[in-house]
């Protein structure tokens, strides 16, 4: 009795080895096939770690600094008065710091004097563009400013003729670090000297303060006419509370007026970025999916290609007794392997870029998992479409026809 014989089942391992000897003994064109969806991943992974990396650095910045920071400032009223006329009262800032979930507050004041580094400059030879603050000791804290040199002003030193200058301030006036075991530099405030105590570092929240000179809040108010009535108050909230705070501080340090009051949070500037880089992100992953698309269509051509080339060797095999679905399997796995080693160059490029670019912005690197996860995804994806079409078709072929091919 004659039985049939059963085709031999291919083993996953004999599929792997059989899909990898084509690449082997073509190593130049399947790195150049491949190279299409390295790229296309490589992106991919680059434009989704990059922001996420940003957003981070950001992140971990508005954590530093606080998100829970109001400025409230005094706007001019219809009738056009300027901010002195109609500016806050003396108390906002004690009013501001009794609002329950308040924890601190601040304020400054544009006391309008002239800035000069020499008696011998006329007063309209005033530093152009500084201009001179009265602040409260606590307010480089409760901004989240660092010196950049010497100290902050203190009650210690609220009464008496010292200043601090901002970062740009300083620049303008030539006094860019305070000597050690020296004299400090003195500046003319109108036709009083202080002496320089301090250097701010950049203020990222309060920006005017970098072109700005600061006096104590008591010293403006001897030596320079000061009124005592600030024009900006900064007020820290519990973060819980912010939104609630926001809501009613207008109406406390205005009561008659409250629109003359603007209340903003500095931290939305910083946030911003993040729309921003949200916007190149989408664009860029449109371009990574078209690094992919034509990455694909490469490996599907050299499948293709292949088949071609392969008549003989296919004929052979189904002469031998392989069935359909071994050379479907064949052409099949070979083209999933070029393209998960295409997706695993990328991966590793794109890891590579991101930790490059985000440690030379001195950002944490930060590189999402569903990135590098759904890149190796869609280049398998990518290799079972590229290879279905070549794959069939080398499956089609009866012996008689790959044999005969020249």
């Amino acid at each position: 009795m004659t039985r049939l014989t059963q085709p031999v089942r291919l083993a996953f391992s004999d599929l792997l080895l059989l899909g990898l000897t084509r690449l082997r003994t073509r190593p130049l064109r399947a790195a150049l096939s491949a190279l299409g969806i390295s790229i296309g991943i490589a992106t991919m992974i680059v434009v989704t770690g990059i922001p996420a990396s940003s957003q981070q650095a950001v992140l971990d910045e508005l954590s530093t600094l606080g998100p829970n920071l109001l400025r409230a400032a005094a706007v001019p009223d219809a009738s056009g008065q300027s901010d002195t006329a109609a500016g806050l009262p003396a108390e906002a800032v004690g009013m501001a710091g009794r609002i329950g979930p308040v924890r601190d507050a601040s304020g400054v004041a544009n006391v309008h004097a002239s800035v000069r580094r020499s008696d011998k400059l006329d007063t309209t030879s005033s530093g152009s563009g500084i201009t001179v603050l009265a602040g409260t000791p606590n307010l480089a804290e409760l901004l989240g400013t660092t010196m950049y040199s010497g100290k902050f002003l203190s009650p210690a030193t609220d009464k008496f003729p010292t200043v601090v200058l901002g970062a740009k301030a300083a620049t303008w006036l030539g006094i860019t670090s305070l000597p050690i075991g020296q004299p400090l530099p003195r500046i003319l405030l109108n036709d009083t000297w202080f002496t320089v105590i301090g250097i701010l570092a950049k203020s990222p929240l309060a920006p005017d303060l970098e072109q700005s000179v600061l006096v104590g809040w008591e010293a403006a108010k001897a030596s320079l006419g000061f009124d005592g009535r600030p024009t900006v108050v900064y007020v820290r909230s519990a973060d819980t509370a912010v939104e609630d705070v926001r809501a009613v501080l207008g109406r406390t340090l205005s009561p008659e007026q409250p629109g003359l009051v603007q209340v903003s949070r500095p931290s939305e500037a910083l946030a911003a970025k993040r729309i921003t880089q949200n916007a190149f992100s989408t664009l860029f992953l449109g371009l990574a999916g078209v690094a992919l698309l034509v990455g694909g269509i490469g490996v599907a051509n050299t499948m293709v290609i292949s088949v071609l080339e392969r008549r003989r060797e296919i004929g052979l095999r189904r002469a031998l007794g392989a069935n359909r679905r071994q050379i479907r399997g064949q052409f099949l796995t070979e083209s999933i392997v070029l393209c998960a080693i295409g997706g695993a160059m990328g991966a590793v490029l794109g890891v590579l870029g991101v930790i490059g670019y985000a440690e030379s912005q001195h950002w944490p690197v930060v590189i999402p998992a569903s990135a590098v996860l759904t890149g190796l995804g869609a280049s398998i994806a990518v290799g079972v479409l590229a290879g279905v079409y070549p794959a069939v078709r080398a499956s089609l072929l009866t012996p008689t026809e790959a044999l005969a091919a020249d």
